[in-house]
């Protein structure tokens, strides 16, 4: 049986849909869209998230020598459609031992991007764009901008900018693994373009997707 929604938040319990209400409810955040519980990698996981997502669904392609996709997740539900995509990637770090990215692309308001990222709010906050962005990366042909988010733990990195009308958050552990993203010549596809047969190399379930961890 399948794990029940969290809040995409803070990944605690739900109050279900019911007479009174058709939304899901989180003690701590009000109404919320329900994350549900992550997919392991595979191609029927990723067939299943890019037909019902509203939301862009990331990959860099060609993939970094050596990463690996090992996971996704989302938010919503049949009734409002999947607003937040995850896809989860490992592969070696530039420094000794492994390193985890997350690409999450959400609506605004739903919050997943800033949890995983370790912020308080459900968006990045003002003024995480003051000043010329950090990076940019390509964004299916597009030039994308993308600020290094601030007071996160020290465990991590997390850059955000917006692409397609949706927060693009690219999240990396450990935090020398965030130079990954500055560095590297990232180019990324919406899974969601019927136009390409990718042929993507799965690995173990990324352990950045348990919430447990967070």
């Amino acid at each position: 049986m399948r794990t029940a929604p969290t809040c995409p938040r803070c990944f605690g319990p739900l109050h279900e849909p019911n007479v009174w209400s058709s939304s899901w409810r989180c003690g701590a955040h009000g109404d919320v869209l329900p994350y549900q519980p992550p997919r392991r990698p595979s191609q029927a996981a990723l067939d299943a998230l890019r037909g019902a997502s509203r939301v862009p669904v990331w990959l860099p392609w060609p993939l970094p020598p050596g990463w690996l996709v090992t996971g996704f997740a989302e938010v919503g539900d049949d009734r409002s459609g999947i607003r937040a995509s995850v896809v989860a990637l490992s592969g070696p770090s530039i420094t000794p031992g492994p390193a985890d990215l997350l690409l999450v692309a959400e609506e605004p308001g739903v919050g997943l991007g800033a949890a995983y990222a370790g912020l308080p709010g459900s968006d990045p906050g003002a003024g995480f764009d003051a000043g010329p962005p950090h990076v940019k990366i390509d964004a299916r042909g597009h030039p994308t901008a993308l600020w290094c988010a601030g007071r996160v733990p020290e465990d991590r990195a997390a850059y955000v900018g917006e692409a397609l009308g949706n927060w693009l958050w690219t999240i990396a552990w450990p935090a020398d693994a965030g130079c990954f993203i500055a560095l590297a010549d990232l180019s990324l596809r919406d899974l969601r373009d019927h136009d390409q047969a990718l042929d993507l190399p799965y690995g173990a379930f990324s352990p950045r997707l348990d919430t447990d961890v967070q």
